[in-house]
């Protein structure tokens, strides 16, 4: 991505003024994402209830593809001059936005701007770690969060008198029962190869992904994923690809289905898969925490998150940005983040939130939605599993599922397909390095 014209195109961003009559103006808050389906609903129900509670201003969502489609649609727009105020950008374009200097408003100057009461404590760490600097300062606002988790399918497990996993030798053992028992095509699988296989392994068993915090402490980070725990777990893939007890799903969700329709029994993806579960699932499901590796020392540590934030972007009047601010604090009411909690499954983002559906009984009933909260606080972050943060990510990560896919494919070693993506990832970062601006 070439963040050269992102950034220079903070010199001449056009101001976008309003052309209705003052007395009866409302101002128009443009909101950029990427939910479908049920997620989609609740975008629509958040803004139709904000536009409702006051009269001023009018936030009006448009769906821009999936997530990769709207970071870019909205970097072309604010090259054009007519970027939306508000736009929801996937976690790992975190370095890509905050390279993109002028081109975004912080929301911590946001809201002290706006005049809007904002404290960046009432936010679960785990989650506004990912979004701000190092020094605490929140860049963008924590809106869908979620972790990976394993969904199993209660009832062919039972069938196959198999006890849910834990590590990932029960993991792989469990999968092989299932696949000689009624699962040929499929003993387990998942979504996002390398979030779930690289990302979150390492992040699970404290253990670099890159160098300088996993590139949260500077640009200047050099990619690590190819050591031996990661390389096991290539290998061992690898091997159980070959009868299918482990069957690739794809580099993005698009396999999801084959754990709704009842093929793969046992499936990591994301929390956020609940909505979906829920409405197509014909059999008793659950999601419980990623396996480990019970021989690696202090394993599990937690988990990263994963999902969006809303990034503000820059170029916009000051009235605009007021009504932007209100929106923001409107979507951190407590009882509207317990709403959207239960509605989507994506996480509760603020401490009152997560205590008050604690304290409804939310998760007696449904316990595996609060599986990814237990993972992503099981233990303190470390250097290891704070987030990550690495520019041109979305390109990043389709090098290494293409090195990961010809491990797979039996073209290449576990170590061949890991060596290979970290220099080729390596060769990226530092074309980042070079035009990002510091």
């Amino acid at each position: 991505m070439a963040l050269r014209h992102f950034g220079a195109a903070t010199a001449f961003a056009l101001t976008i003024g309003m052309t209705a009559s003052p007395a009866l103006a409302v101002t128009e808050i443009q909101w950029w994402h990427a939910m479908t389906g049920a997620n989609n609903d609740v975008i629509v129900k958040l803004a139709n209830d904000f536009n409702a509670a006051q009269s001023d201003y009018k936030v009006v969502p448009t769906y821009k593809g999936n997530y990769a489609d709207t970071m870019n649609a909205g970097i072309a727009a604010f090259r054009a001059g007519n970027a939306p105020h508000i736009m929801q950008v996937f976690e790992v374009g975190t370095a890509t936005m905050m390279a993109a200097t002028g081109a975004v408003k912080p929301v911590y100057k946001l809201m002290a701007d706006a005049g809007e009461k904002f404290d960046p404590k009432i936010y679960l760490p785990a989650i506004t770690g990912y979004y701000s600097t190092s020094k605490g300062e929140m860049l963008s606002f924590p809106f869908n969060s979620s972790s990976t988790v394993m969904w199993v399918n209660l009832d062919e497990l039972k069938k196959a008198n198999v006890e849910i996993p834990k590590t990932w030798p029960e993991t792989f053992a469990a999968a092989k029962k299932l696949h000689d028992n009624g699962h040929p095509t499929c003993g387990f699988s998942g979504s996002w190869v390398t979030w779930v296989n690289l990302e979150q392994l390492s992040a699970w068993h404290n253990v670099p992904l890159a160098s300088k915090a996993n590139g949260l402490d500077g640009f200047d980070t050099k990619l690590e994923f190819n050591g031996p725990l990661q390389v096991k777990h290539l290998e061992k893939l690898v091997e159980l690809q070959k009868d299918k007890t482990y069957d690739y799903a794809g580099r993005t969700n698009t396999g999801e289905g084959r754990f709704t329709s009842g093929e793969c029994p046992i499936y990591l993806t994301s929390s956020a898969f609940f909505g979906n579960v829920k409405a197509q699932a014909k059999f008793n499901f659950t999601a419980v925490p990623m396996p480990y590796y019970p021989d690696v020392k202090g394993a599990p540590q937690n988990s990263i998150i994963g999902g969006a934030s809303l990034w503000v972007m820059g170029g916009k009047p000051a009235d605009e940005y007021k009504g932007v601010a209100k929106f923001l604090t409107f979507l951190s009411d407590t009882d509207r983040q317990v709403y959207i909690h239960k509605a989507s499954g994506y996480l509760p983002i603020t401490k009152a939130a997560y205590e008050k559906a604690k304290a409804e009984g939310f998760y007696k009933d449904q316990p595996y939605l609060e599986t990814p909260l237990l993972e992503l606080t099981n233990k303190e972050p470390t250097e290891n599993s704070r987030g990550l943060r690495l520019g041109n990510m979305v390109q990043l990560r389709d090098v290494w599922s293409e090195e990961i896919e010809q491990a797979l494919a039996g073209k290449k070693t576990a170590k061949q397909a890991l060596d290979a993506a970290v220099e080729r990832g390596n060769t990226m970062l530092r074309q980042f390095e070079k035009t990002a601006v510091k």
